[in-house]
């Protein structure tokens, strides 16, 4: 396993890290002595950073988290975990007010149950999970989270980007607001490395990156007749014809995969470590192969310069997927 540093804190991170939401729920049936067992295998193989959230499983997700490392005996493993605004539109409507969705009194509530439900004094990275650019001109929820951070309940403190508007935190970059930013980066969405990739890279942020594999599809085995259990997400993410639309244009990378030696998969996690703001890319595990699976990744060859530019050209723009074609 390669490391990477983390930003401008001290921490050393796996370029592969451990997506921990299947874990929690979301994905179809999944059993939790499986859940146990992958992160278990996981972290054997050097993983060392761990993404997870409040929303996954109500806190399943966490729960098994804090026990994997009880059982690791004090391990050095860093957890990042995610708060979501108050109840309300998702994302938040840009007619909400930060006071509404990310008040003191419900950030310190639920840090306090990130922190029961993790089994730890401080969390090492703190995420609000979502944001609007209404509250740019006046960031409030994060000098709330400085505070808390004077106090030790977190070592630093991040933001994962709305889809829909992920270049709303590049001020939040810019201002010095947060250590460390989420966002969606793949061989489709590449809109990133137009702005805000660099302004990572200038300001010292460190980058999360999640979506690696556009929820499964950029694995290479979906086609148009896959279908989805009930409780999986995915039924509504790629709802109608988007599944088959979404497959061939998985299906179209492969031949400029040719002479890399590398399978879909591990090319979509290497197109995304290529990027020198990348700090971790964070596919989610749910069993023990697929940890084995994309460990393995870091001790690959990285894409040649050649091959990351034919790459560039499966850019999609997808702005409207969700409201059809």
């Amino acid at each position: 396993m390669r490391f990477r540093p983390f930003g401008k804190t001290s921490w050393s991170v796996s370029e592969i890290s451990f997506g921990a939401w299947a874990i929690g729920g979301g994905w179809g049936e999944q059993d939790e002595a499986e859940s146990v067992r992958t992160l278990h295998r996981a972290l054997d193989l050097g993983v060392n950073f761990i993404d997870t959230a409040a929303g996954y499983g109500n806190g399943r997700s966490e729960r098994i988290i804090a026990q994997v490392l009880r059982e690791r005996g004090g391990e050095k493993v860093y957890v990042a975990t995610k708060t979501p605004p108050a109840p309300g539109a998702w994302p938040p409507s840009p007619y909400d007010t930060w006071s509404d969705r990310y008040s003191e009194t419900y950030l310190r509530a639920n840090i306090e149950d990130r922190l029961r439900l993790l089994g730890t004094d401080t969390i090492d990275l703190l995420q609000l999970h979502t944001w609007t650019r209404a509250w740019n001109r006046d960031p409030q929820p994060f000098a709330i989270l400085r505070r808390l951070q004077k106090e030790g309940k977190v070592r630093a403190i991040g933001i994962s980007t709305p889809e829909h508007d992920q270049n709303s935190v590049i001020d939040l970059m810019r201002g010095g607001w947060v250590d460390s930013v989420q966002v969606i980066y793949n061989l489709f969405e590449q809109e990133p490395a137009a702005e805000l990739l660099p302004v990572a890279k200038e300001t010292g942020t460190a980058i999360i990156v999640r979506v690696a594999f556009d929820e499964g599809v950029l694995t290479g085995k979906f086609d148009e007749s896959t279908t989805f259990p009930d409780g999986d997400f995915r039924q509504r993410y790629f709802a109608g014809d988007r599944i088959a639309r979404a497959a061939r244009r998985a299906q179209a990378i492969v031949p400029d995969l040719a002479g890399t030696g590398l399978t879909l998969p591990e090319a979509a996690l290497k197109f995304t470590l290529a990027h020198p703001a990348v700090s971790t890319v964070i596919p989610g595990m749910r069993r023990v192969s697929q940890a084995e699976a994309n460990c393995a990744v870091s001790g690959k060859p990285d894409l040649s310069p050649a091959a990351l530019l034919a790459l560039r050209k499966h850019r999609w723009n997808r702005g409207f997927w969700y409201g059809g074609k």
